[in-house]
């Protein structure tokens, strides 16, 4: 009789199911950028008025519309919690395990917690409106994490990962030579100012938001800014983004881009000019809530596809590079 024991298994999860458990911490996380907006384009923002209770008598209040809403959006919060503590504790155990992978989980999950104590704030100091911009703009850094996470896990994210180190990719851009716009790797350089005019453009548009009549209360102060000043400005920056995206579309037309490029590039033009179009809409008929919510969840499509935009890229000139490393020397 043999005394030998098989050698405990290593609890470990699939990449294929580690997928699925990041992909649904970027759906939710994006579920509540449109469900906070709801809240405030409702009027419900102070709906509870207290934190973490709703008010000083229930913990949960849905004795008025306007409290159910805030309410519902605040349980919602939990989703979003589990969601990312789930994809946090997941990347421990699948294989094979990324350094990258977890890092990204842990900022989602440091990150929800910021949103969790921003939130308070924003009730506590009445919806001000560098509060609420605050609030917005880490959903904005939340959904880039959320996107590099599910990048990293994809198929053409793990072969870079055999390659590549987003370490030396984080430190080549303080490099001269990474913000090239000669013929090799302007397309890169040029998708990263894309993306980064997007991201000013989100910025000008909390601002717009700060100024505008959907405070989340009638009670709630806003930026003392003339909203047609505010308004231009921002509109300037959507302009300033579209038209450079314009030329990075004529540059991969010359270079003769890969097709992954080309459809990088042109979902981020549609959903730039749709946003774009929105946008002017909803200000010349009076902001109405319909065109605000659809306004919102846009501008948080169109930072993903400047991310995707970027992130193609980036992969397309190192691609390059490999091939022509790859090439034999003619003697």
């Amino acid at each position: 009789m043999s005394t030998a024991s098989a050698a405990p298994t290593r609890r470990s999860i699939s990449l294929r199911r580690y997928r699925l458990i990041a992909w649904l911490a970027f759906a939710s996380l994006y579920v509540i950028i449109v469900t906070g907006s709801l809240v405030r384009l409702t009027g419900s923002g102070l709906g509870c008025v207290d934190w973490p209770a709703c008010n000083e008598e229930r913990f949960v209040d849905v004795s008025t519309p306007h409290a159910a809403i805030e309410q519902l959006n605040r349980l919602f919060t939990g989703v979003v919690a589990a969601s990312v503590i789930a994809a946090m504790l997941a990347a421990l155990f699948v294989r094979p395990r990324s350094r990258r992978t977890v890092q990204l989980a842990l900022l989602l999950v440091a990150g929800t917690v910021g949103q969790v104590v921003l939130g308070g704030i924003v009730v506590l100091t009445g919806l001000h409106p560098l509060s609420n911009m605050g609030h917005f703009l880490l959903s904005i850094a939340l959904m880039a994490w959320a996107f590099w996470l599910v990048d990293a896990v994809s198929k053409r994210g793990l072969e870079e990962a055999t390659t590549y180190s987003s370490r030396d990719y984080w430190r080549s851009l303080a490099t001269r030579a990474s913000w090239s716009l000669s013929r090799g790797p302007r397309t890169a350089t040029l998708s990263r100012v894309v993306a980064l005019m997007t991201l000013v453009a989100i910025v000008t548009g909390t601002v717009v938001t700060g100024t505008g009549p959907h405070a989340g209360d009638e009670s709630s102060p806003r930026f003392d800014f003339s909203i047609s000043h505010v308004a231009r400005m921002h509109g300037g920056s959507v302009l300033v983004t579209v038209a450079l995206a314009v030329v990075l579309g004529l540059l991969l037309r010359r270079d003769g881009a890969s097709r992954d490029m080309q459809n990088a590039f042109e979902a981020f033009l549609f959903l730039a000019v749709l946003q774009g179009g929105v946008g002017y809409l909803q200000y010349f008929t009076g902001v109405p809530v319909l065109l605000v919510a659809i306004h919102i969840a846009l501008s948080v499509a169109v930072w993903l596809a400047a991310l995707n935009l970027a992130t193609t890229a980036r992969r397309g000139i190192r691609a390059t590079s490999i091939g022509v490393a790859a090439e034999p020397v003619a003697h």
